[in-house]
Order: C-alpha cells, then structure tokens, then sequence
C-alpha cells in the first residue's frame, strides 16, 4: 500500500519510485527591473520594426471603458500575449484565437499585452511571412487603441546577479521568482512546472530553459551537476500565473 509522508518543504512517496521535494517561493523581483528603452509609436509595431529577434516585448496603452465587458480584438498575434488591465491579468491570445473580453469598470485604464516570441521559421514557403510580436490593428470595443510604449524585456539576458528580490506582495503582474532551498543531489533531477504558466528558469545562474502549460511536457531537466550539495539558488521568470507559491523537484518526468 502506498504511504504518504511529510516533511516540511519535502514530501516522500514510500513504495513508489518517485520523490519529490517540495520547494517554496517567497521572494520576488518585478518584470520593470528588466526593462529597455521604451519605443512610442500612434500604432502597433513588430518585433521586427523594433529590432526584437527573440524574447519578450511589453506592449502598452491606455484605455477608456463605457462598459464592464468589452471585446478587445487583435488583427496579428505572434505568438503569445497574455493581456493585463491595471495590473490585473486578463487571458491570454494567439493567432488562432484572436478576442478576448476585457472586465473592468467604466472609466480610464492601463491595458498591457505581455507579447512573446516563440520561435522562428527557418524553411518553407512562409519564411517570407515570419514577422514576430504585434502587427496591424487592435481595437477595443469596435475602436481602434493608439499611442503604444513598446518595452522589449531583457528577461534571459539580464545579469540575475543584478535582480533585486523582496518578500512577495499580492500582486498579479509578471516577475522574476527566487526560491534557496537545501538538496542533496544524487542523479538527475527535473522541475516540475505544473500549475506555472509561461517563463523561463535558471538554477545556480545556470539557464534550464523554458516552459508552457501548453506543452504536453510539463517538466525541465536538471542535470545533477546542476545541482549543489547544500543550498541552491531557484529563479523563475513567470509571465501570466503569477500567484504560484511553490514548485517541486522530481527524479522522473512531468507529463500532461
């Protein structure tokens, strides 16, 4: 019969195979730390047009509501944005799924399309057509939105080093995570990301990779050398569920 023990921060299956560790985020540096130079333009302009090869792009505006529910509408998404109003998250949008209803009380906000790129075509017919982030036009109840900030975010680049954590508030927006836990590594490891929306992770200020709770895989390999016998150091860069609290290790991998 299978057992359940646990410990705190760590919880061990008895008669199975699998153990996770159970890892908790306390500390949390927002995405501004990561900021470039703003570009403002009365439309929309792409990835390419702002010089953006790979990453993520902040694009924002502001906005005037008559209604609770409006119909925001995007002509090109490429390849993910994950919309805020006030700071408060939305939904998320792609190229096949274009519209979304924004809820927010009549008046004046701030509306924020947190846009990323998820890969390029390098063959075929449509590597003419390959243009990245926002293009064309968005509008918002009928009513096209105009005079944009465009932010490119220096997220996998930025010196980690550098990031300045503080005890986490409550809030929603995107930001850098960072977790120090105690682990005694053994063999390979992997991350177990499920609940986690969109980011990217580094262990010990080495890069793991990327995630998506899209992808049917749901976990990242650690490679043992990775890890240190002793405290590490775990840093997630989160775009859209941005209330997760806790993240395990698991010595098999993660699957939908």
């Amino acid at each position: 019969m299978l057992k359940t023990v646990v410990f705190p921060m760590m919880t061990f299956l008895l008669g199975s195979t699998l153990m996770a560790q159970e890892i908790r985020i306390e500390r949390k540096a927002p995405v501004s730390q990561v900021y470039k130079e703003t570009v403002e333009a009365e439309s929309i302009l792409s990835f390419n047009d702002l010089n953006v090869e790979f990453g993520y792009v902040l694009y924002q505006t502001e906005i005037n509501t008559d209604a609770e529910n409006e119909e925001l509408e995007l002509e090109n998404v490429r390849d993910y944005a994950v919309v805020y109003v006030d700071g408060k998250l939305q939904g998320t949008l792609t190229d096949q799924r274009k519209k979304l209803t924004i809820k927010a009380d009549p008046g004046t906000h701030i509306l924020q399309l947190y846009v990323e790129n998820i890969g390029r075509i390098t063959y075929g017919p449509e590597i003419t057509d390959n243009s990245k982030g926002l293009f064309g036009t968005i509008t918002l109840a009928g009513n096209d939105l105009r005079n944009w900030k465009m932010i490119p975010l220096n997220v996998r680049n930025y010196p980690l080093k550098d990031l300045v954590f503080e005890r986490r508030a409550s809030d929603s927006s995107p930001g850098f995570y960072q977790s120090k836990f105690e682990h005694n590594p053994s063999e390979n490891s992997y991350l177990n990301m499920t609940g986690w929306g969109m980011g990217d992770v580094w262990l010990n200020q080495k890069y793991l990779g990327s995630y998506w709770e899209e992808e049917k895989q749901q976990s990242i390999l650690i490679p043992s050398e990775y890890l240190i016998s002793g405290q590490n150091e775990l840093v997630i860069f989160e775009l859209k569920n941005n209330q997760q609290k806790k993240i395990s290790l698991s010595t098999t991998p993660v699957f939908k």
